[in-house]
């Protein structure tokens, strides 16, 4: 097996962050106790020259589509969308870390590593053509995450949190390593491409591959909905949420998302479009539920972290909806286009509201009521109109991006005739308003003292998130043409 330049430049800019995380463990080493925050700024300057180098690649690669490393690796446009939010997000999660890992008392240089090394595995799943190379990404990106979940030790929160993720983690990834051993089995390949080109009934008799191949892929997809919370592989999400540093929460929450729709996505819509017909059902169910419970458990949440990880599994029942109808040509650029749009505003989104949480947050677990944001609007006028911006934009409420996504999402979801769960998609936005009002309600309606945190990155956080929501909500179009192109030839 020869390898060439090229397919060493398709993982560039994967590389050069691996190598970035590997030096800066050295590097870490030489910097004194109270001086992590020089780590930090390190890790973002690999994040932000590993950003470049994928936008300039994208610019000179436009039309092109090479694959690398015999077809196991793809550089799509698709790949470096979610590439490129991916990175955002590590330069947003090492800006809400910056001042919290000090204020908490567990400022340590590995945490930006272990970050790092998360990322990388992240952006290798975004280019995985190959379930291989799919399983290879989920572990690099999990395990430094597992890790970083127990991150706060000896907070038995923290480290029952890292062990409650590890294990279940663990668990989910053996299903989808059982899955592509069945997938292998009925195809004789791992290829995403030469698994949908596969003779079925070739390999074993009796006509027994599809059915392999059928339960192959429901293990697959029972994998990937415990890494996006999914309902019913959900269960891990509230204590891990609630138990991780915030700053790991916030991380967790959205690059994880992303990368494992990411992957679900390009898996399913590449090598299973085959299987729709038995499996687009399943899928309807899945992303109905999942938005069901996660917005009606919300509600009686009293703890902000546990109140926005049930939100994170609503969201991913919003997402899941834009990939029910892998395997309808019509409809699925269009479909997937506005999945990608729904991750980038929920991103900038999710984002801005956990910095106002780590900006109310205290040692000890305080601050995490909700009912700590009484008054905030009368005190801190500016944080509170933040906060306000990024529960209406979690609703779907003009003018915020999220509703601009929530537009995209279910109007692909009737053009692909789900009209059902597009009008379950909206009774459950209204659910959601409830409890996100609720946290609007306290900070402008009730009288309260709170303090925060005052921290310059996490203030530019707010600031720059909150302005973003409400600034592209009036010209979205760009955007979603932007996602569309991601796309446009990964069908």
């Amino acid at each position: 097996m020869q390898l060439d330049f090229t397919d060493f430049s398709i993982i560039l800019p994967l590389t050069i962050l691996i190598a970035w995380a590997c030096v800066l463990l050295l590097v870490d080493l030489f910097i004194p106790k109270g001086r992590k925050g020089i780590t930090a700024f390190l890790a973002a300057l690999g994040l932000a020259l590993t950003l470049s180098f994928t936008v300039i690649r994208a610019v000179i690669m436009i039309g092109r589509e090479p694959t690398g490393f015999h077809g196991m690796v793809t550089l799509d446009g698709f790949a470096t969308f979610t590439s490129a939010l991916i990175l955002v997000s590590g330069l947003l999660g090492i800006a809400l870390a910056y001042g919290y890992l000090k204020r908490m008392g567990i400022e340590r240089g590995e945490y930006y590593s272990l970050m790092l090394f998360s990322i990388t595995g992240m952006l290798l799943m975004t280019q995985a053509s190959d379930l291989i190379i799919v399983f290879l990404a989920l572990e690099l990106l999990s395990i430094p995450l597992y890790v970083l979940a127990a991150f706060a030790r000896p907070n038995l929160q923290s480290e029952e949190a890292g062990l409650k993720y590890f294990l279940l983690g663990s668990f989910s990834t053996g299903f989808i390593v059982y899955g592509i051993a069945l997938v292998f089995g009925a195809t004789g390949s791992t290829s995403l491409s030469a698994i949908v080109n596969a003779p079925i009934g070739m390999h074993l008799p009796f006509n027994a591959d599809f059915p392999l191949l059928l339960m192959g892929a429901a293990l697959i997809l029972i994998g990937f909905g415990f890494k996006v919370a999914a309902v019913p592989f959900h269960m891990w999400t509230p204590d891990v949420y609630q138990g991780s540093p915030s700053a790991v929460t916030a991380f967790m929450s959205s690059g994880a998302k992303i990368a494992g729709f990411a992957a679900l996505l390009r898996v399913f819509a590449l090598a299973f479009p085959n299987l729709s017909a038995d499996l687009t059902d399943v899928l309807w169910a899945l992303s109905a539920l999942t938005m069901i419970v996660g917005n009606f458990t919300a509600i009686s949440q009293t703890n902000i972290k546990r109140m926005l990880a049930y939100s994170s599994i609503a969201h991913a029942g919003y997402i899941l909806m834009a990939f029910v109808p892998f395997g309808n040509k019509d409809v699925v650029a269009t479909s997937v286009a506005a999945g990608l749009f729904y991750l980038f505003a929920y991103v900038l989104t999710n984002f801005g509201a956990w910095s106002v949480v780590i900006a109310l947050e205290k040692s000890e677990g305080k601050g995490l009521e909700i009912s700590d944001y009484m008054g905030l609007a009368k005190k801190y006028p500016a944080l509170a109109a933040a906060m306000a911006v990024f529960m209406l934009s979690l609703i779907g409420f003009p003018p915020t991006l999220g509703l601009v996504g929530k537009f995209y999402i279910f109007r692909s979801a009737i053009a692909g005739g789900l009209t059902g769960l597009a009008i379950i998609g909206v009774l459950t936005s209204l659910v959601s308003a409830y409890y996100y009002l609720r946290v609007v309600v306290n900070m402008y309606m009730r009288e309260g003292d709170p303090t925060i945190e005052r921290e310059s990155w996490l203030d530019i956080t707010t600031a720059v998130t909150a302005v973003a929501i409400v600034a592209l909500s009036f010209v979205p179009q760009w955007l979603f043409l932007l996602a569309s192109g991601a796309v446009l030839k990964l069908f």
